[in-house]
């Protein structure tokens, strides 16, 4: 009688390099590959268009994958643990395996699948360094620490562990008869999606990796903040849904080498500090990490404005309108949009990384949290009380204004850098430029701001 293993892939949606998939194809004879769409997303309001519409490409990818290898992809709807423990006991399964995560949901999610394989005779495996390039937990500070606070310590103990070598994808696998699975979702029935949002897919994914290091990251080092230059990878969102995994990534950029070479993987290991502070507090997923006895304003007019990309400041609203146009923002809109609303607005971090979730394809709960309260200064920011000014950040980092003409066309005029500061334009007819005036001035929110934190 063949042995059956089941293996339930959630964040890690690909072949190559999957310590899950290698380990359950050498315990067992055939492997169910599992996805469920748990009802607890759902429940959670996690499952936002844009996701939902990137999500349906990888798993399309992932069955085509597993076809092409004698397999394929058993989808079910309902609880991640209902489903599980029916497909064990439909197919007599000794294991099941799973990459570790670092969420709440992710620890509930397993802590159920426990309880629910429990008297089965089936083993729960989890599986580290599958959606990080090293695993939550695996370099903790001296003194009894459960995990760095700050990244350069953290960055120096990342570099010396190493990341584990890259896995190829099998040749080969077996799916038991008789395991039903509900349709492959579609894209095309997904509402409300961003227009502009990528394709998904392991197939997708490997190829803009490969273009990524063989062109553009040689110039990462030096080009990463130029806003219009775009000269960033844009595989947040595979990573987040694991059709690229961050160990071969870190793998290949070190082959690579060089400056840009190294400043990415500096990137990369930004991404796993966010997961191992997450680990260790889950609760900052929602709740202050540094409170710093905040005094929230709260503003709908203000609020509504900066969601829509109309706050005045063209690289504010330049920002904004990529992310709702495209479901992803370059890394320098986001520290500065997302500082605009905490330390110029000052409203709530949870009502931007809320908002950004609603749109973000690469809407991990880990690193948007974690970054929106960085930028708060209620996280892991060495320097919580910094404030990004929208004008000095758009002269630095756009120059030009090329990034605000491509995404404030009323203000395509407007040549070089007086675009930042629209309100100063001699002679520009107001009436007939449909642009509003800035929300704030920046001097009194930067007091307003200051007298708050108790820095006047």
């Amino acid at each position: 009688m063949s042995s059956v293993a089941v293996v339930l892939f959630t964040s890690d949606l690909r072949l190559h390099d999957h310590p899950v998939l290698r380990a359950a194809l050498r315990d067992a004879d055939e492997v169910v590959p599992l996805f469920v769409r748990d009802d607890a997303v759902h429940r959670a309001g996690f499952d936002a268009p844009n996701r939902l519409a990137f999500l349906a490409d990888c798993l399309a990818d992932l069955d085509a994958g597993l076809r092409d290898r004698g397999g394929r992809l058993i989808v079910r709807r309902g609880g991640s643990a209902r489903e599980v423990k029916r497909v064990v006991e439909q197919t007599g399964a000794d294991s099941v395996h799973i990459a570790a995560g670092v969420s709440g949901y992710a620890a509930q999610r397993e802590e159920r699948i426990r309880e629910a394989l429990a008297g089965t005779g089936c083993e729960l495996r989890v599986h580290d360094a599958v959606v990080t390039a090293l695993a939550p937990g695996r370099v903790v500070p001296t003194g009894g620490k459960d995990h760095f606070a700050v990244f350069t310590p953290y960055f120096r103990r990342w570099e010396a562990e190493g990341v584990r070598g890259t896995l190829a994808a099998p040749r080969a696998v077996r799916v038991p008869d008789g395991v039903s699975g509900d349709a492959l979702p579609d894209r095309n029935a997904v509402e409300h999606v961003s227009p502009g949002l990528a394709r998904g897919g392991e197939e997708a994914g490997r190829k803009l990796v490969t273009s990524w290091l063989h062109g553009p990251m040689a110039d990462y080092e030096d080009g990463h903040d130029d806003l219009a230059g775009d000269a960033t990878s844009r595989l947040s969102p595979h990573l987040h849904f694991g059709t690229v995994s961050a160990a071969e990534l870190a793998n290949r950029a070190r082959e690579k080498g060089g400056p840009g070479g190294e400043a990415f993987v500096r990137q990369l290991a930004w991404r796993d500090f966010h997961h191992q502070v997450l680990a260790a507090r889950p609760d900052a997923s929602w709740s202050d990490y540094r409170p710093r006895q905040d005094r929230w304003r709260s503003d709908e007019d203000e609020v509504e404005a900066w969601k829509s990309g109309r706050t005045g400041y063209p690289l504010v609203d330049a920002a904004m309108r990529q992310l709702a146009h495209e479901g992803w923002m370059h890394n320098r809109g986001r520290m500065l949009a997302a500082s605009f609303l905490t330390k110029t607005l000052y409203v709530d971090w949870r009502v931007g990384a809320r908002h950004f979730l609603d749109l973000l394809v690469d809407g991990d709960v880990a690193n948007n949290q974690l970054n929106w309260q960085w930028v708060a200064g209620t996280g892991t920011d060495t320097r919580p009380n910094r404030v990004l000014n929208p004008v000095i950040q758009g002269k630095r980092f756009d120059p030009d204004g090329a990034y605000v003409r491509r995404w404030v066309p009323e203000l395509a005029e407007v040549e070089g850098s007086a675009i930042h500061e629209p309100w100063k334009l001699e002679g520009l007819d107001r009436a007939g430029v449909d642009y509003p005036d800035p929300v704030v001035d920046l001097a009194e929110a930067r007091s307003r701001f200051e007298r708050a934190r108790g820095l006047d």
